[in-house]
């Protein structure tokens, strides 16, 4: 979910307008602006001007529109167009939960007190949502910005719509056309479109491999080498030997022994290339081998002993048929028998940085038989096809890398797909009767590579059953004995790895420069009295100031100002007399407790090095567990067991788990693991919003969830569920290397990404190059970034603040900036220690340097549920309305304390 405009967070609150309305009769604690004189419709014109439309329709109401002929922003605009709006008593005056017109029902602002009190965030799926189309534009467009700052252009039709949308604003769509709006079109009518809710469904999970079981495969290959240093079968088995160098690469924690396996090699190049004697024919399978090993490992195939084995590879590529040479035909490799050994050595030259010549590659894509599979042997077209899991393997991993084979690629997922055994393995054969570990374990990283995460999952966990005593693995069901070649094949899968991309290091691109970020997140003019951020003038946005306080943790760039901004949330967060605090954000103890807002307080303390049970006057851990539904209960805010109460997203969910594990409450965490759980879809992506529509996909919140439950390593549903969050992430990466929001192709859903994808840093470092590359192109000369690839080029401090923590790839989940005993006000609370993090990039900017070296990152950064964050449109209200909501909280304030003293003596409420 897009945290630039709020709708996940539901804060405490009625209790508090009930408590003001007593004490002010007929002020209530949420107040309407007063409507202004609009300007005549035809003032608004496709080049000067913008016009609104508000559908009241769903009160069988009409479609009423307005006109500003000089709008400075969208909040202004539907106010001088004549119409009057209510925020809600949680966020403010900001979020607009109520709109009227004198021309509709007296005046009456919708939804009616009867229907939403306008105390907490509107449900998703009854809100006023905001849309806009351009000079020009023929649709809608789900607006990437609140009203307050979106700013309409000459010749722009702005709409209100109450109901449901998804978070990508696909679906609550205006039922009418921006040209019936605009002042030239007639009166549209509209039709509202409801949207369904899903069920969550579970399916049984694989076994999925432990780091105990990933290190016994090692250890059971280390101790099949002779000498330490090669493979012994009553001759040196070279090629085995690179096999078993090429798993324990995949595997880790084997550095010394791949490192005397290759001393090994090189000593006896000539030997590893001529098994056979210097007078037979060069064995091509071992120089291919042997050359991608070495690019994965670090080595330089073009130098290895007095051998260039990438020369070696093109100097035998074939011009055309030579029987005696071994050259079946043009594009041959000489001397090689098979696909498999033709793909393996199309790799090593990609992967070696050389284009293999185009020859070579068509005569790899016509070896692939109907069925999408390829043989083990070479074969006309008309020849008879008998799959070979191992060829079709080495065969896609080859495509993958040289990239262009989309349609080959597709055919070979598809028999992947079909050929795989209920269990999860693959058969040696057609009509076996039995899975084999050996074509399974190259099937799996196939599998892994073209984004078929569960089916990769399963055949994971077929190697799994295969491990015996001593950690070899068995090859098929008859034979209960550790095999070399079994195990070899099954080891990269058994480490999630895959010859595509081991050990390679991501391309270098752009980098956003976070020195220059966190000079502008602390800007004076972004920081407010160097303690918060607000998206209302006078008003504290305490989520978006957790963001940036995240941001700031993350970087290391200010600790004085990170402390600063904590010490405020901690003192309560005051500001001038208005009587908006974080207990009102919070809600601990109250029947609106916000679930999402008590996990982000609570990480922030544990991030900061503070004390997360006795913060502010509360202890939220212990509010965590008070606020975690035991059923479906709609009227307090509990979607499910597990989910916390009007945690009403899927960032909320996630923030309040990783504070819970934080804190080592385990057991107490359960419940909410598998409500998170239970969220996720098929295709391994999470919604944003909880209850989620059909169409609810978000990037954002897939990779919150992912970071909840990757610390959750013992739990294979778990490790299963982060594995296909992350392949899900992966394939909405767009071309540019941005991610879709809400707001179109984003930078916080791309910062967001970066913090999910770097969970697996070396499996997605392309991935992750490409992500930070785009993120610098949307960064301004003032250091701070744009929203989104498309729309207001100006810097935007929410999104600011996503893309500087997030640009770190530390993860939430392991996020540490102990600040607590810097100098300043002295804290109450004692500091608890928390696990520090260890990011691939460095976290730390100095004025000289990049915080970003060019290699790649390990993850997250800040997530937006204790705030208004999300998707749906963040609203406002005019100055008017400040200061009369400020007089009014006083008031409340001053009930607020009376009530409290009464609910304290007479034992009622929570932790204050």
């Amino acid at each position: 979910m897009s945290s630039l405009v709020s709708r996940t967070s539901r804060v405490p609150a009625a209790w508090l307008a009930a408590v003001a309305a007593a004490a002010l009769g007929a002020v209530a604690l949420v107040v309407p602006t007063r409507a202004a004189l609009a300007d005549p419709l035809e003032s608004c014109t496709p080049t000067q001007g913008a016009i609104v439309a508000v559908d009241f329709g769903a009160w069988g109401g009409p479609l009423l529109r307005g006109c500003d002929a000089t709008p400075t922003t969208g909040l202004d605009l539907l106010h001088e167009a004549g119409f009057t709006t209510t925020g809600t008593a949680h966020d403010g005056p900001g979020f607009i939960c109520r709109i009227g017109s004198p021309d509709f029902d007296a005046g009456a602002e919708h939804p009616t007190p009867a229907d939403e009190a306008c105390q907490l965030t509107p449900p998703a799926s009854a809100y006023w949502s905001y849309w806009i189309a351009p000079a020009g534009q023929d649709h809608w467009t789900y607006s990437p910005l609140g009203a307050m700052a979106q700013r309409p252009g000459p010749g722009e039709v702005e709409a209100w719509v109450f109901g449901g949308t998804d978070i990508g604003g696909t679906t609550g769509a205006p039922s009418f056309t921006p040209a019936s709006v605009r002042a030239s079109g007639p009166t549209p009518t509209a039709t509202p479109t409801p949207t369904a809710t899903p069920t969550p469904t579970s399916t049984p999970v694989p076994a999925r491999p432990t780091e105990a079981q990933v290190k016994a495969v090692a250890s059971y290959l280390v101790g099949q080498l002779a000498d330490g240093d090669h493979v012994d079968n009553g001759f040196v088995d070279y090629y085995r030997t690179i096999a078993v160098a090429t798993a324990l690469a995949g595997t880790g924690g084997q550095d010394q022994t791949i490192t005397n396996i290759v001393d090994h090699l090189r000593a006896h190049v000539d030997a590893v290339i001529f098994p056979n004697g210097a007078t037979a024919a060069l064995h091509i399978a071992n120089v291919a081998n042997l050359a991608l090993l070495l690019t994965i490992t670090g080595g330089d195939p073009r130098a290895f002993g007095d051998r260039d084995l990438i020369a070696t590879l093109i100097d035998r590529v074939c011009t055309a048929i030579d029987v005696d040479a071994g050259c079946a035909t043009a594009g041959d490799f000489a001397g090689s028998s098979d696909p498999l050994t033709h793909a393996t050595a199309l790799l090593a030259l990609k992967r070696a940085g050389v284009t293999p010549p185009a020859a070579t590659v068509t005569r790899l894509t016509e070896q692939q038989c109907a069925t999408g599979a390829f043989a083990g042997v070479w074969r006309s077209p008309t020849d008879a096809c008998d799959p070979d899991l191992a060829a079709t393997t080495l065969a896609v991993l080859a495509m993958h890398t040289l990239g262009g084979h989309d349609a080959a690629l597709s055919s070979a997922k598809a028999f992947l797909a079909a050929a795989q055994e209920p269990d999860g393995g693959y058969q040696p054969w057609t009509g076996a009767g039995f899975s084999e570990t050996y074509p399974t374990g190259h099937a799996a990283q196939a599998l892994a590579v073209l984004g078929l995460a569960d089916r990769a999952a399963a055949a994971t966990g077929l190697l799994v059953s295969r491990i015996v005593t001593g950690g070899g693995l068995s090859p098929d069901p008859s034979n209960p004995d550790a095999d070399l070649a079994a195990t070899a094949a099954a080891a990269l899968a058994l480490a999630g790895k895959n010859l595509a991309t081991l050990g390679a290091p991501p391309p270098v691109g752009p980098r956003p420069d976070l020195v220059k970020g966190v000079a502008y997140l602390v800007a004076p003019g972004n920081l407010i009295d160097g303690r918060y951020y607000e998206s209302f003038p006078g008003f504290p946005d305490f989520g978006l100031s957790i963001d940036g306080a995240y941001a700031l943790a993350a970087t290391g760039g200010d600790d004085a100002k990170l402390r600063a901004i904590v010490e405020f949330l901690r003192g309560g967060g005051a500001v001038g007399d208005n009587g908006f605090t974080v207990d009102m954000w919070l809600g601990v103890g109250t029947d609106y407790a916000v679930g999402g807002a008590i996990g982000k307080m609570a990480l922030l303390a544990q991030v900061t090095g503070y004390d997360p049970r006795s913060f502010g006057g509360h202890d939220l851990i212990a509010a965590l567990g008070d606020v975690t539904c035991t059923k479906v209960d709609a009227p307090t805010g509990c979607a499910g067991a597990g989910n916390y109460r009007y945690a009403t997203s899927v960032f909320g969910q996630s923030l309040g788990i990783m504070a819970q594990l934080r804190a080592g409450q385990g057991e107490a965490a359960t419940k909410p693991v598998d409500f998170l759980k239970g969220l996720q879809r098929a295709d391994g992506s999470f919604p944003s919003l909880i209850p989620a529509a059909d169409a609810d996909k978000d990037v954002d919140s897939t990779a919150m969830a992912a970071m909840a439950l990757a610390p959750l390593t013992d739990d294979a549903a778990a490790v299963s569920a982060v594995d296909k969050a992350l392949t899900w992430i992966a394939s909405a990466q767009k071309a540019h290397g941005g991610f879709p929001g809400a707001a179109g192709d984003s930078t916080n859903s791309t910062a967001l990404a970066i913090q999910g994808l770097a969970l697996r840093g070396t499996t997605y470092a392309a991935q992750l190059d490409k992500a930070l590359s785009f993120l610098a192109g949307k960064q301004n000369d003032d250091g701070g970034f744009r929203v989104a690839a498309e729309g207001e080029p100006e810097s935007n401090v929410r999104a600011s603040t996503q893309v500087v923590g997030g640009a770190t790839g530390i993860s939430f989940a392991t996020l540490t900036r102990d600040v607590h005993e810097l100098p300043g006000t002295d804290p109450t609370g004692s500091p608890t220690p928390t696990p520090t993090a260890t990011p691939i990039a460095t976290a730390t900017p100095t004025a000289s340097q990049s915080p970003l070296p060019s290699t790649s990152l390990t993850p997250p950064s800040p997530s937006n549920v204790g705030q208004p964050s999300g998707n749906l449109p963040r609203t406002g209200a005019s100055i008017a309305t400040v200061i009369l909501l400020a007089l009014v909280l006083v008031v409340a304030g001053i009930v607020l304390r009376i009530s409290a003293r009464r609910r304290s003596v007479a034992g009622d409420g929570g932790a204050s």
